[in-house]
């Protein structure tokens, strides 16, 4: 894969979200994020993907490097919130190099509505 010079800020990112776990909700919006639930912090990241795909057909890079910022925030928040580790996203993507798409993709057990 390619350069992971950028790793640690997102592992940063991901240590202050864990750490605003122990936040005050009122001056923290991580924090209350993270006590909506998984329903919510999935829907915001929902919300934040379909920002990037508008900023790409409509918005130019600017708009889609500050929407790909929110979205990687909120991927982090719906990982803490499920106890997953950056490490964990690390070694996945790890185990994919030099796996063509295509047999990755088809190694994945079938979801409920896919044939």
């Amino acid at each position: 894969m390619g350069s992971q010079k950028n790793q640690p800020a997102l592992e940063k990112l991901c240590q202050i979200i864990q750490e605003r776990q122990r936040a005050s909700t009122n001056t923290s919006y991580t924090a209350s994020l993270l006590t909506k639930g998984t329903a919510k912090i999935g829907a915001k990241v929902t919300e934040e993907a379909e920002e990037v795909v508008f900023a790409a057909l409509d918005e130019g890079s600017d708009a889609l490097i500050r929407e790909s910022a929110d979205l990687l925030y909120h991927l982090c928040v719906l990982w803490v919130d499920q106890g997953i580790k950056l490490d964990d996203i690390w070694s996945e993507l790890s185990s994919r190099e030099g796996v063509s798409g295509l047999v990755e993709k088809s190694s994945r057990p079938k979801k409920g509505n896919e044939s």
